[in-house]
């Protein structure tokens, strides 16, 4: 339990992987790559996390290697192998009890992910779960409600250390697509930066009584004639769908009295102020963070098991 372990976050696109203090949660070294999911076909998986990490194995001097936790996409079913998604409500010692060998090395674990099937709610994580559990440890709550903002960015409620629900919204997709294959985008610089006055209009225009797809479009109309600048587009589109966002998750807001935030910072500012635009508190936590110590606690709680 309190040596040290290795945590990986493989995701589509990028690999993250940290060297950890089983005791602290320090992180004491850490590695990145774009050699995500696209980049690797399912048998170079072993392979590419072998030799990424031999050295941290290899130093570690112990009889057997230290383990590795692999999160995130890794284990979809165009990943290394799929594991499986635990139904809600889920518990950090359901997590450990379905942990999933890794084919092809030794002591290396696929972390489940999340499912929720019910006749009106059908949603699938991975890697968030991890994250939640981390945030919620971090922000010393047993419960609440966490935001993670993404490609597909998610809400997960929490009581008493378990996660009872989550939601996934496509706010980060779909803000790509607009962005760089729709009319709407068109005007936009290759090169900008957030601004604040443009994202500011496009979370009131996501509350036009029209709906997010009249909304959307106001990006066009307000650019041709209401000023709305070409730097400011891709802001005000920002604002239109995480307003949208916030507003769909309403009632598990109003159930709170605030929201743990987990992400990086540049992806978590825009959400930061509209929840805070909205009057809600914040508490913001960084993502490799959350996943360390989601997979510290994770590590604790399988040594608690097999001891």
């Amino acid at each position: 339990m309190t040596a040290p372990f290795i945590a990986v976050d493989w995701g589509t696109s990028n690999f993250r992987a940290f060297l950890v203090d089983g005791q602290t949660g320090r992180c004491l070294g850490e590695k990145r790559s774009s050699a995500g999911l696209r980049a690797l076909e399912p048998e170079q998986f072993p392979h590419y996390c072998r030799e990424q990490l031999a050295e941290w194995r290899m130093a570690a001097g112990g009889i057997a290697p230290l383990p590795i936790y692999l999160a995130g996409m890794v284990g979809a079913r165009s990943g290394w192998v799929e594991a499986p998604q635990l139904e809600m409500p889920l518990t950090l010692e359901a997590l450990a009890a379905n942990l999933m060998p890794a084919p092809g090395l030794d002591n290396a674990w696929l972390v489940p992910g999340a499912r929720m099937v019910t006749p009106s709610h059908v949603d699938v994580m991975r890697g968030e779960e991890v994250q939640a559990f981390g945030a919620l440890s971090l922000a010393q709550r047993p419960g609440g409600l966490c935001c993670l903002p993404g490609t597909h960015s998610k809400w997960v409620s929490a009581r008493e250390n378990t996660l009872t629900h989550f939601t996934t919204l496509m706010t980060g997709e779909l803000f790509h697509v607009l962005r760089f294959h729709t009319l709407v985008g068109q005007p936009i610089p290759r090169e900008e930066a957030f601004d604040a006055a443009g994202f500011e209009q496009g979370l009131a225009a996501s509350r036009h009584p029209s709906g997010i797809l009249h909304a959307l479009f106001e990006a066009r109309s307000r650019y041709l004639h209401s000023g709305l600048e070409p730097e400011q587009i891709g802001s005000f589109l920002s604002g239109v769908l995480i307003g949208s966002e916030l507003a769909g998750m309403q009632p598990y807001i109003e159930a709170e009295e605030g929201v743990v935030l987990v992400g990086s910072r540049e992806l978590s500012e825009s959400y930061r102020q509209a929840l805070e635009i909205h009057g809600l508190a914040v508490c913001q936590v960084e993502a490799d963070r959350a996943s360390i110590e989601g997979i510290r606690l994770l590590n604790r709680c399988r040594a608690g098991s097999a001891g």
